[in-house]
């Protein structure tokens, strides 16, 4: 499993399982994981499995899609959560020598309201 695509894959797959040694295997000692939208960085491999391991029960994560280029694997992912609703993240993972190396998560919450009503004439609800 070298191609970067299989490692993202396999990595939401071992996380999915709560199998924290074997996704820990896929992640570079120094991998270094930002989140833009709250500003945190999380970084190394233990600190970024200890932030999956403690997430709050009641998760499911459905892969969407990934999709490669070059050593860059992006992801589509849906995390249902029991007590808050569908999460939904688009990740860009850097690859080197079968792990991750960088990553850059883009998560987006649960819906909390209704979308503005200008656009409503060009768009529709699903």
């Amino acid at each position: 499993m070298s191609e970067p695509a299989e490692v993202v894959r396999e990595l939401w797959n071992r996380i999915q399982a709560r199998d924290w040694d074997a996704a820990g295997e896929l992640l570079a000692e120094d991998v270094v994981v930002d989140w833009p939208q709250t500003r945190e960085r999380i970084r190394g491999r233990s600190n970024v499995i200890a932030v999956n391991r403690n997430y709050p029960e009641g998760w499911t994560i459905r892969v969407l899609r990934v999709l490669q280029d070059g050593d860059t694997a992006v992801s589509e992912v849906a995390v249902d959560h029991v007590d808050h609703g569908t999460f939904h993240a688009a990740s860009f993972f850097e690859v080197r020598d079968g792990q991750v190396a960088r990553g850059t998560e883009y998560w987006v919450d649960p819906p909390t309201g209704d979308p503005p009503a200008w656009r409503a004439e060009w768009v529709e609800r699903y």
